[in-house]
């Protein structure tokens, strides 16, 4: 009888620090779509800090106090805009206030052309238009008339990001959906930083046991920038 006693309690401690961790330290996350390509790969697992940005108090609608607050060039995760069920995770390019452009694939933030190591262009002469653009008419910058504006995946803005807003990019810039397509995160939505990269593998329909044999080695470990 004490014996099964003292295994309820290792097991419930076990649960409760497992749920402390998940929801206040860090918690798993998979890549999967290519949107960070040059960064993360499809199939990579990530470890998520939650700590950093002030993490949800589950039932209580708060949050505990940050760390830090975002900053430009960090990698984010957050809840999607369009369907807060959904987890995306993008680069943080604009901050609240900042005005965002580009022109010919290449971002400009306030004025100034940015220098991105990160960021991949494989396809840059092929910029379509779309009708999913029509939001940033509400967002131009002054002195943009809103009549003749016609934005294309790699040429649109200038855009000014609003109050407790970000802006998100996906590191491969030809394959993303983010912040040009679905507009702005609420500061709200964020939900993490992701650390490093606990397990990868590449992924193959053809084979059923590709998570054993498509192993990436050289990503385990991997921290992310």
């Amino acid at each position: 009888m004490r014996a099964g006693w003292e295994w309820a309690k290792t097991v419930s401690l076990a649960i409760l620090l497992f749920v402390v961790s998940r929801s206040f330290l860090v918690e798993p996350f998979k890549i999967p779509s290519g949107s960070m390509e040059g960064t993360l790969l499809v199939g990579d697992f990530l470890l998520v800090n939650k700590l950093l940005y002030g993490a949800d108090v589950p039932f209580l609608h708060t949050r505990l106090p940050a760390v830090r607050e975002p900053q430009l060039g960090d990698v984010v995760v957050f809840q999607w805009p369009e369907d807060p069920t959904k987890n995306f995770v993008k680069r943080l390019v604009g901050m609240p206030g900042d005005t965002v452009e580009m022109r010919e694939g290449r971002l400009i933030r306030n004025h100034v052309a940015q220098q991105e190591v990160y960021a991949s262009r494989r396809d840059i002469d092929f910029d379509p238009a779309t009708d999913d653009f029509r939001w940033q008419r509400d967002f131009l910058a002054p002195g943009v008339d809103a009549r003749r504006y016609h934005p294309s995946r790699n040429n649109w803005g200038p855009l000014v990001v609003p109050p407790e807003h970000y802006f998100m990019l996906g590191d491969n810039r030809d394959n993303s959906l983010d912040s040009r397509y679905w507009g702005f995160v609420a500061d709200s939505l964020v939900r993490g930083s992701p650390i490093l990269v606990y397990y990868s593998y590449a992924p193959d329909s053809g084979q059923s046991l590709d998570w054993l044999t498509r192993v990436r080695w050289q990503r385990l470990g991997e921290w992310i920038r």
